[in-house]
């Protein structure tokens, strides 16, 4: 019983980030006193959780479906960051929120993206390699990727970015993993808890930004609502489309869909608080990003969980076995 409540709870995660946003908005106060360091503690909690779910086994698999493992990961930081560059130019954002919504484009998967996987049937083994892939090659690519884009609105340290991806994603990961195998019954104790524990801090690292740019977002209003809209529905829909365009069949265009169109937004946050602390603003596209990828994804996860995919395209690379494993570990 109480294994289904958390895991109720969990799947609410949209709704969550959507209320802390809104309440943030009119009641600032209430969330603005998590800052500084204990919003870099938490995402570094967030990674931990994330780690502790892994095994060697995991790695293991991605050989056994390299091409559709490389789609995702590829997609991830060629589509969003092509994407978040064109809109942040087109849309002539302040400079603060172009940088911010180029260094969001510039993460990795987010892993709420597996939870949606789940929901939406998708394959939701191949979700949670992908995730892990492209959180690993974040840490190069997040701080090359946006000293390229990025740079041409400010200077950007790519090695101070490289420095706090370390710090925040892959040491936590990694002691994450080590523990899953060196305390296998203390893991097991705290998986059922980990991933409502993400979700309250991811609601907290959004509600807190948005609580103090509350005044720069009103001034902005639409354009950077708009522009950070655009973002992901781009990548939910050339996420779908690069697949396709593969030859995979549904499942496969689905997973690799919401991959691409869920970023770490909480990496976001704690990047632009750390890498562009005279930008203030820089955070604030990463906690809106936050709200809108959860809606979006929530919602093609109820469409697709009523259409169930048909057969047909690429076969997938996935032992079916390996699917309800992957899907287990996500939900617990």
């Amino acid at each position: 019983m109480l294994g289904r409540m958390l895991q109720w709870a969990t799947n609410l995660f949209p709704f969550w980030v959507l209320l802390g946003g809104v309440a943030a908005m009119f009641r600032p106060t209430w969330f603005t006193w998590f800052h500084g360091q204990g919003i870099v503690w938490g995402l570094a909690v967030i990674m931990l959780g994330m780690g502790i779910t892994l095994s060697v086994d995991d790695f293991k698999r991605v050989l056994t479906m390299p091409r559709a493992v490389l789609l995702g990961v590829g997609a991830q930081f060629v589509i969003m960051p092509f994407l978040g560059w064109s809109i942040a130019r087109l849309l002539s954002l302040d400079t603060a929120f172009a940088v911010g919504l180029i260094l969001v484009s510039c993460c990795p998967g987010g892993t709420a993206s597996n939870v949606v996987s789940y929901l939406a049937r998708a394959n939701v083994a191949l979700s949670v390699l992908m995730t892990m892939c492209s959180t690993f090659a974040a840490v190069i690519l997040t701080p090359v990727l946006t000293k390229w884009l990025a740079g041409a609105y400010v200077p950007v340290d790519a090695w101070q970015l490289f420095l706090q991806t370390v710090k925040v994603v892959l040491a936590p990961v990694l002691l994450g993993l080590a523990l899953h195998h060196a305390t296998p019954r203390l893991v097991r104790a705290v998986l059922p808890v980990a991933p409502l524990v993400s979700v309250a801090v991811i609601v907290l690292i959004c509600a807190s930004i948005i609580g103090k740019q509350v005044d720069s977002i009103r001034e902005s209003g639409l354009t950077l609502l708009t522009a950070v809209l655009l973002l992901h529905v781009g990548g939910f829909l050339l996420g779908h489309c690069l697949a396709r365009a593969f030859g995979y069949d549904e499942l496969i265009r689905r997973t690799v869909s919401i991959e691409v169109g869920m970023q770490n937004s909480g990496l976001g946050a704690v990047l632009a608080q750390k890498g562009f602390p005279a930008l203030p603003a820089a955070a604030t596209p990463s906690a809106i990003s936050a709200t809108f990828h959860s809606i979006i994804g929530s919602f093609l996860a109820g469409v697709w969980r009523l259409r169930p995919p048909r057969a047909g395209g690429v076969a997938p690379e996935t032992p079916p076995a390996e699917a309800p494993a992957a899907a287990a570990r996500t939900q617990d």
